[in-house]
């Protein structure tokens, strides 16, 4: 046990060489030498460490000395190199300073290395130098115990150089053990290549690389925007351009589609047969002065006319026909066009047209003599079938008593207040509008109402509220002249919490038996008069002859 108050466990006095002693700069010249350092000039004084009380001091050395002094069978422990410190002068500025200059040393080092591999040499000199010798151990101090030797290479640096000596120490040891095991691979290729940090640049090429890729997205992006905008372009351009669709020759025949401006053609034909329909001794030589104007010069100036007599024409129509002749091409064509006189006579003349421009329908001239046609053959209408109609005779009688009297009589004069009183909310304007006072004094004569389906099967008919009713009804006018006529309506009417309402209005009830008015043994050609006349009046009468005149009307089911 050693006496820490005798002088040998002083603080500084009689202790062996090397073991710790008075805390402050070492005052022992032996303790240099076995750390295998030449005494240093003198330097600037460096700030002292601060006192510990003495007591403290002891406890410390004591505790030192323990630890340093080796037992029976032990080996003796070198002391650890001491701990790398900032210099209490360095600030942080000058820290991070002279790490950014040692990242600058460690870049340009690797640049050269990296143009030298480039050129196609070895690496820089320093790279493959001679490892260098392992450090000797100093010469042990007489005064040094043998078992607090000092390894190899081992040093007490001052506060000042402990943070630039430490590594330069490792990288000495490092360079000794990797050495010898190098020298067997110098002679071949360096296969070393640099790794780049996150974020950093490629090794290949470095700033030109970065420079032409950016270049080569940028082009490629700006190439591919154009031909975006390119192909939309002829998209959009292709689109609304006009467009014709390709029609063969069927199609031409079946819409009659074709480049002769009929229209111009079929009215100039209509204004030369009036001329030509209306003649008398008096107007003779204005007649054939008019006429001249539109015929060519081989036509019959008189149109036909011998000179006797008087006619007047009424009213001149196309008919539909327009036939091509072949002499003129496209450029002509046989119209058909009817003509009605002040006698009522109905002919149909053909009128051969030329036309020079065939985009704008100028240059027209009657190109021949007019011929003149029979009527167009008349068909026999068919019988219409309604064996499946339903009528409820109570539902027509209270609408020709109740509702349709005064509906007519209001919508023949065109009285809205009067009309609100028989239409829906949402009647048609045709329901709404009226004659304007055209037609009064009605009278109906006879009304159809028609049973829906969903109501067929109840006895007696029920209709819910909103069941809709379709009805033919006669009526019987007094027109300005105090003279009666008959016409015929399809009407709409509706139920409601309040009665039967009128919805819709329309003109026309087909004839249900069908046939023709006139004689078969006569032909429309015939006497072009009398079938004008006979359909004229057919069409007046047609509508006296309800369903139930040529069979009865059935009743329920």
């Amino acid at each position: 046990m050693t006496d820490h108050n005798s002088p040998a466990g002083a603080v500084g006095g009689g202790q062996p060489s090397g073991q710790p002693g008075s805390f402050g700069p070492s005052q022992q010249p032996s303790q240099q030498a076995w750390q295998g350092q030449a005494p240093q000039a003198p330097q600037a004084p460096q700030p002292q460490p601060q006192q510990l009380p003495s007591d403290a001091a002891r406890a410390q050395v004591a505790a030192a000395w323990v630890r340093n002094t080796p037992r029976a069978g032990q080996a003796a422990v070198p002391s650890l190199p001491p701990r790398e410190t900032r210099p209490q002068g360095e600030s942080k500025k000058e820290k991070r300073e002279r790490e950014r200059a040692a990242r600058k040393a460690a870049y340009e080092q690797k640049k050269a290395e990296k143009e030298q591999r480039k050129r196609g040499g070895q690496a820089s000199p320093a790279a493959h130098a001679a490892p260098a010798p392992a450090a000797q151990p100093a010469p042990q101090s007489p005064s040094q115990p043998h078992g607090h030797q000092a390894p190899a290479g081992s040093a007490t640096l001052s506060p000042g150089t402990a943070g630039t000596a430490a590594p330069a120490a490792a990288q000495t040891a490092v360079t000794a053990a990797a050495g010898p095991a190098a020298s067997p691979s110098a002679s071949r290729p360096a296969r070393d290549f640099d790794v780049p940090r996150p974020g950093g640049r490629i090794p290949g090429g470095g700033r030109r690389t970065h420079v032409a890729l950016r270049a080569t997205l940028l082009i490629t992006t700006c190439v591919f925007a154009l031909g975006s905008c390119g192909v939309m372009g002829l998209v959009v351009g292709k689109s609304s351009g006009p467009s014709t669709a390709g029609l063969d020759s069927a199609d031409v025949d079946k819409y009659r589609l074709t480049d002769f401006p009929t229209q111009q053609a079929a009215t100039f034909a209509e204004q030369y047969a009036l001329l030509c329909m209306t003649f008398s001794p008096e107007t003779a030589s204005t007649r054939r002065a008019n006429l001249a104007r539109y015929a060519s010069a081989g036509v019959d100036a008189e149109c036909g006319w011998s000179g006797e007599g008087t006619s007047a024409a009424v009213s001149a129509a196309w008919d539909g026909t327009a036939e091509k002749f072949p002499e003129y091409g496209d450029h002509g064509r046989y119209i058909g066009v009817q003509v009605r006189t002040d006698d009522g006579t109905l002919t149909t003349l053909t009128v051969p047209v030329y036309v020079q421009n065939l985009k704008t329908g100028e240059g027209l001239r009657v190109a021949g003599d007019v011929g003149q046609m029979p009527l167009p053959a008349r068909a026999d209408v068919p019988e219409l079938d309604q064996d499946d109609e339903v009528v409820d005779d109570a539902l027509a009688r209270q609408l020709q008593q109740q509702v349709l009297p005064g509906y007519f009589t209001a919508w023949g004069a065109s009285d809205a207040t009067a009309m609100t009183r028989f239409t829906t909310p949402d009647a048609s304007r045709s329901a709404t509008s009226g004659l304007s006072g055209r037609l009064s004094t009605p009278t109906v004569n006879d009304v159809v109402a028609l049973v829906p389906k969903s109501v067929q099967n109840t006895d007696p008919y029920r209709y819910p509220v909103g069941q809709a009713v379709e009805t033919r009804v006669i009526v019987d006018w007094g027109d300005p002249k105090d003279e009666t006529v008959r016409r015929a309506y399809r009407m709409t009417v509706v139920n409601t919490a309040q009665g039967w309402f009128i919805k819709d209005i329309r003109g026309g009830v087909l004839d249900s038996q069908g046939g023709r008015a006139d004689s078969t043994d006569d032909s429309g050609a015939a006497s072009p008069s009398a079938g004008p006349s006979t359909s004229a009046s057919a069409s007046a009468s047609a509508p006296a002859q309800p369903s139930r005149s040529g069979k009865p009307k059935p009743g329920k089911p």
